[in-house]
């Protein structure tokens, strides 16, 4: 039985499938229990389910839960969006007996419940607080200090900071460090703890404001003398990936799985790079 269930989510393995296969590698080569979980639906996406319908948001994340329960594994994302909406589903289902009562009252039609205790985790926080910066470190063979990163956080990795105490969003530092333990260096900027642009539904429902905030932390990005950008959330890699082509901004993204798999000398070609607007390229 796998300790950690990796939860793939809608963008990554329709648009970035490289993020996925960086992700299962990165996790053998650091000697990780995790298997992929099957049957999953979407998170499904605060930003649009839970905006119309808080119960089709519930139900939809209790059988995702469900699925791991019947595993016995944790979840684990490599999405900020998927993190936020899973994390707070089963919260509120620790939190709230009526909640749990509805969620199994629909889970019933189809045969599944869930009990709860369920962890819900992202990668980059068991990476930083389980695996630890010294395991990284060892595993990497190719040092890269030609990288001069901005790093994106996004929003739903450590808000509700004062529940999940992952990190401080004032101040953040974990990604940072996930990044520089691989030689690169972490450039400082503007605007480093603002949204991509495309969360809470904005990119679906307001392009051009989902634009200009893209716009936005580009410039400031550019200003900083960044070489390249790494996230940990291929919904803000598809942002960033897609949204520069209007600014004449040509910065790699690279989501912090990828970033291993060049780091730790592993086979590049499991990245995918090909499916990315802007070239990886230095």
């Amino acid at each position: 039985m796998a300790e950690y269930a990796l939860f793939l989510g809608c963008i990554m393995p329709l648009r970035y499938p490289g993020i996925e296969t960086a992700t299962m590698e990165v996790a053998k080569a650091l000697e990780m229990d995790m298997e992929v979980l099957e049957g999953t639906s979407c998170c499904p996406a605060p930003g649009v389910f839970r905006s119309f319908d808080r119960n089709t948001w519930l139900a939809l994340g209790a059988r995702n839960l469900a699925l791991a329960e019947e595993k016995g594994t944790q979840i684990v994302t490599v999405c900020n969006g998927c993190f936020g909406s899973l994390w707070e589903v089963a919260d509120l289902i620790e939190k709230d007996e009526k909640k749990k009562e509805y969620a199994n009252s629909i889970l019933k039609e189809i045969g599944k419940q869930y009990n709860g205790g369920v962890k819900v985790r992202q990668l980059a926080e068991i990476l930083y607080t389980e695996i630890g910066l010294d395991a990284i470190a060892a595993k990497v063979t190719n040092k890269l200090d030609y990288m001069k990163a901005a790093v994106h956080y996004g929003c739903h990795y450590f808000k509700p900071d004062i529940v999940k105490k992952i990190d401080n969003r004032e101040r953040p530092k974990t990604l940072d460090e996930l990044l520089e333990v691989t030689g690169a260096t972490s450039v400082d900027y503007r605007h480093k703890n603002m949204c991509c642009g495309a969360g809470g539904g904005v990119r679906s429902r307001a392009k051009e404001v989902a634009q200009a905030m893209t716009d936005q932390k580009l410039e400031a990005m550019k200003e900083s003398g960044a070489n390249c950008i790494v996230d940990i959330c291929p919904f803000c890699h598809l942002q960033f990936d897609q949204g520069q082509s209007g600014l004449g901004t040509s910065f790699p993204v690279i989501h912090l799985s990828q970033l291993y798999v060049m780091a730790f000398g592993l086979d590049e070609a499991i990245n995918g790079f090909e499916a990315h607007t802007v070239p990886v390229k230095f």
